[in-house]
């Protein structure tokens, strides 16, 4: 007894095994005991047990001592692991008749030194056996905790079965795994034996030792420290920015792989206790996984900023699409403080991520830059803004949990006019977003409103509005956020936009209509005189004007020149065709004349280019006598 001090891996304040009474082995009620086991049988299975045990006792100078009995030879294990069996119930037994009775205190012996025994071979399991223990081999077996699929290789009575281990894998399942499953099968048979004889504690021990340096390791290499809120205040954003991309890789590693597979195996090895069990993960999981969560909420407490909002929602999200995987691995009492993180991280970005739409939301209204966009074109707002809430748009099951939880301060009943009727249950579930992204265009389209009034032109003003308005529809048009709005937002608006087109057309170009007379009718050469006269002079002060207009969008920019082109250009024709003979001997005619329909036409093409011209000359550069017959721009 003195050398079994001496084990290191035996705990030597560990008591001696002594049996329970009677009463409480079921198995063996009092009865069925004398008429079943004899005193002789009993001292037999106590003299078989100590010829395999002491075969394998850890402290005598033998082979033995340095040999892994799992490892040397699987069948011995196995009848290793049942000798202990039997020796438990022999020494129920002797208890029930004689406490004091040598054979008993034999058998005590041999517990002890049997429990040393699988107490190394518990270690050197777990400390060689890494490889086939790592997370991502066990995680792989979703049902071994449960699943009757992977019969017990040490837990069988059939000695035929002891070198079927690898066939009772299952064949689908590849070398790594099958090995995977026999080390844990072996683990499974020592933790049973050594729980159900009493020593539990010292099984347990050696496995929190062991796993836990296995998943603090393993988080480590995947980036995750201890983190500590003071620290946070200190790191710049693009530092911070990096963790969060690297947190989010990690996370879904480690719930995933790591706690999901230290769960498993957990559950399996202990899956005779379940207090054991979940005691061991909460030693081996608790503080790492409650530490991994605690990231996001320290990272949702930093300045909350609009420019910010995408890496959290992208911690949001990561965290929601784990969220099956944390309730399935969390779920006992013991580590019930993870779940409880993790749903405080999730809330803090939430809050966190609503503050910083209320600043973009704010950052709009308040916008006052005063410079006026060159040729009525977009506005760097518009842009921005529309580049900002098309990125918003993909993330609509994060926003969508989000503006549940914080509606629209405001009457929205206009608001849910422009965009499409909920019908299904999904529809209605991102109705509310629908109307939060119509909101904030709306609150986009009052700012340009108010920056179209700084114009002094109202043409301007007009095409300003016609400009940025398209680029709004097109980024509707062409992103997530058309499903959101539907098509009766883009009809609506695409009617806005056609009308602000229109109000361009007359603002900038009405003079220019009302210089030829409005019905056809007979007029003197004069009269007719003074009709090209208004014309050209009409048509060049607008066209000078107007050459400086933009329109960045083909499509608008087309649709507005053969709108003005039909307006202009038809009546154009028939007064040019009509009254032109008619000053055929005029001197000078190339100044009276100087547009022909055709040219005209041209004229028009070459606008919203923004390339102004600044006087007259330009006119006559490629209107002077000299083109004029090359146009020909003659009688006839």
């Amino acid at each position: 007894m003195a050398k079994m001090a001496k084990f290191s891996f035996f705990s030597s304040s560990s008591p001696k095994y002594i049996p329970s009474s009677p009463s409480s082995f079921t198995s063996f009620p009092a009865s069925p005991l004398n008429q079943n086991f004899t005193q002789a049988m009993m001292e037999e299975t106590v003299e078989t047990a100590e010829s395999v045990i002491r075969k394998w006792d850890p402290n005598t100078p033998s082979f033995t001592k340095i040999v892994s009995l799992f490892n040397h030879s699987r069948k011995e294990a196995k009848e290793f692991i049942r000798c202990v069996r039997d020796l438990r119930r022999a020494m129920h037994f002797l208890v029930s008749q004689d406490s004091q009775s040598p054979k008993l205190a034999l058998a005590q012996n041999l517990m002890q030194i049997a429990m040393a025994r699988l107490e190394k071979e518990f270690f050197q399991i777990l400390s060689s056996n890494r490889d086939k223990l790592d997370p991502e081999s066990v995680s792989g077996q979703s049902s071994i905790s449960s699943n009757s699929e992977f019969e017990d290789v040490m837990g069988s009575d059939d000695d035929d079965e002891s070198d079927n281990e690898m066939r009772k894998a299952g064949e689908s399942i590849t070398q790594v795994e099958k090995a995977s499953v026999v080390v844990m099968s072996d683990l499974k048979a020592i933790a049973e034996s050594m729980i159900s004889c009493g020593y539990g504690k010292e099984c347990v021990k050696i496995y929190k030792r062991i796993r836990k340096s296995i998943v603090d390791g393993g988080l480590s290499l995947l980036g995750i420290e201890i983190y500590k809120g003071s620290r946070f205040h200190r790191i710049d954003w693009v530092t911070l920015e990096h963790m969060i991309k690297n947190w989010i890789k990690a996370a879904k590693i480690g719930i995933a792989t790591l706690f999901r597979g230290e769960k498993l195996l957990c559950d399996h090895v202990f899956s005779a206790s379940n207090s054991t069990r979940e005691s061991c993960f909460y030693e081996i999981a608790n503080e790492a996984a409650i530490n991994l969560f605690k990231f996001p909420e320290f990272v949702a407490k930093e300045k909350k900023s609009h420019e910010r909002i995408f890496p959290l929602m992208d911690l949001q999200a990561a965290i929601s699409d784990l969220w099956q995987d944390i309730e399935m691995i969390f779920y006992c009492d013991a580590v019930a403080g993870v779940k409880s993180q993790a749903l405080t991280s999730l809330q803090k970005l939430k809050v966190s991520i609503h503050s910083a739409l209320t600043d973009f939301e704010s950052t709009i209204q308040k916008d006052t830059t005063k410079a006026l966009t060159p040729g009525g074109g977009i506005h760097k707002l518009t842009r921005s803004t529309m580049n900002f809430i098309s990125s918003l748009s993909k993330y609509s099951g994060v926003l969508s949990e989000i503006f549940a939880d914080h509606p629209l301060p405001r009457n929205t009943r206009l608001l849910e006019s422009y965009v499409r009727t909920p019908i299904s249950e999904d529809e209605q579930h991102n109705h509310a977003l629908s109307v939060h992204f119509a909101w904030l265009i709306l609150v986009l389209l009052c700012k340009l409103d108010t920056k179209a009034e700084h114009y002094k032109d109202v043409s301007l003003s007009y095409l300003f509005l016609a400009n940025n308005l398209q680029l709004i529809i097109e980024t509707v048009r062409s992103t997530h956020l058309r499903n959101l709005l539907g098509d009766d937002w883009l009809n609506k608006h695409e009617d806005k936009l056609g009308a602000y087109a229109g109000n361009y057309e007359i603002a900038a170009w009405s003079n220019v209509f009302m210089s030829l007379p409005e019905e056809p009718t007979d007029l003197s050469p004069e009269e007719a005189k003074i009709y090209f006269r208004r014309f050209h002079t009409a048509f060049e002060e607008a066209y000078m004007k107007q050459s400086s207009r933009v329109v960045p969008n083909a499509k608008l920019r087309d649709e507005l020149k053969v709108s003005i082109a039909k307006k202009l250009v038809p009546e154009y024709r028939e007064f040019y065709r009509k009254y032109l003979p008619m000053l055929g001997q005029e001197r000078n005619i190339e100044i009276l004349v100087r547009f022909k329909p055709d040219n005209l036409e041209n004229y028009i093409s070459d606008l919203f280019h923004g390339t102004p011209i600044h006087a007259s000359s330009s006119f006559s550069s490629s209107s002077s006598s000299s083109s004029w017959k090359s146009l020909g721009c003659v009688s006839g």
